[in-house]
């Protein structure tokens, strides 16, 4: 116990007086950005455990947090027949309600219940509008800057509850009465009043320990939906052309009229829809191909580009690229061959995972 106070001690005073409730927000703020951005636990269900509360719990509770710094206590018979008092002797016909159904100006701040319920529903107004916010600046609505700000949302509200409970007296503010709670839950478990109270805590107990383990299998094994892969080619967007991504791409202005030799910029992507980490393969070709009939045949062909990436699921990967067609001729066929792994011997369409071209003319220098 004297080596686990002396650990204790070395924390810094602001970090050992911080509250344990907002120390618990800060705590799943850390996690589920360990969870979200570390390579090997971001494809695991720990992300969805703490994801949940993160964007539906957390922001609510630590701004309303900020919001009643004191305590609160539910409200007595005595003060609602009063306040009920107040409202028949107010002539003016005006109803004078705070927001939770009180007395407006009552200084009895909010109770527990009250505290949880409005955390859930700021949360779901806040998550949005920074989401909103977020679609309106260069980075967009991606998954980086919305950790980001919902993290340093939770990090300021939590700055300012602390500092505004610390101007508070002791015996008034707000604290979770977790001890208290532990000791009924200990006292009620091992120590029932009654036969009774034992059978129903202990079906109480399977019944927790059945619902937990439902819903983590449906959290380690989701449904899959379908599986499929995004491939697909972009060019950088010109000066007023109206885009729609961070990175100031567009799926128009292909190169269509190449000359020999020379080099003509293109964005290959891959979107990993397949539920699994996958290995990908694009091989690039320049093609001349004639029509026999209804089949196409590839009477030539050259490799000029081949990338190999691997993407997790729900990735997205871009890669700029320049491509110099050295076969001349026109209505060439620039081929873009995607494999899953390493692609075989037999280099052509119907060995791709997914393809895509464009029909190009190159001229000869």
């Amino acid at each position: 116990m004297s080596r686990r106070r002396d650990l204790w001690l070395l924390l810094p005073r602001p970090v050992r007086r911080l509250p344990a409730d907002l120390a618990a927000m800060l705590a799943v703020v850390v996690l589920t950005n360990a969870v979200v951005f570390l390579p090997i636990v971001r494809e695991s269900p720990v992300r969805v455990l703490l994801g949940l509360p993160f964007v539906l719990f957390v922001p609510g509770y630590v701004f309303i947090a900020a919001l009643f710094p004191e305590a609160g206590q539910p409200p007595t018979e005595e003060a609602l027949a009063e306040a009920q008092d107040d409202d028949d002797g107010d002539d003016s016909g005006y109803s004078l309600k705070g927001p939770l159904g009180g007395p407006l100006g009552s200084d009895r701040g909010i109770d527990g219940i009250e505290r949880l319920a409005l955390a859930f529903g700021l949360s779901i107004a806040i998550t949005p509008l920074i989401g909103l916010a977020l679609n309106f600046t260069p980075w967009g609505i991606r998954l980086a800057p919305i950790m980001v700000s919902l993290s340093g949302f939770t990090v300021v509200m939590t700055a300012v509850a602390t500092v505004r409970r610390w101007e508070l007296p002791e015996d008034e503010r707000f604290a979770v009465p977790y001890r208290a709670w532990l000791k009924a839950g200990r006292e009620e478990v091992f120590e029932p009043s009654s036969r009774t109270d034992a059978v129903l805590n202990v079906a109480l107990a399977v019944s927790v320990v059945l619902a937990l383990g439902s819903v983590g299998y449906a959290i380690a094994v989701p449904p899959q939906g379908e599986q499929f892969s995004e491939f697909y080619l972009l060019t950088e967007a010109e000066d007023g052309q109206e885009v729609s991504n961070a990175e100031g791409l567009v799926a128009d202005n292909y190169p269509t009229n190449f000359t020999q030799g020379e080099e003509r910029s293109l964005v290959v992507g891959i979107g990993n829809q397949e539920h699994q980490r996958a290995n990908y393969t694009v091989v690039v070709e320049i093609q001349r191909v004639e029509t026999v009939g209804n089949e196409t045949r590839v009477r030539e062909s050259q490799e000029l580009r081949r990338f190999q990436t691997t993407l997790p699921h729900n990735e997205t990967w871009h890669r700029q690229h320049t491509v110099a067609p050295r076969m001349t001729g026109e209505n060439l066929r620039l081929q873009y061959l995607l494999y899953r792994g390493e692609p075989p011997a037999e280099i052509d369409t119907s060995t791709a995972y997914r393809d895509l071209h464009l029909w190009v003319n190159v001229s000869s220098a």
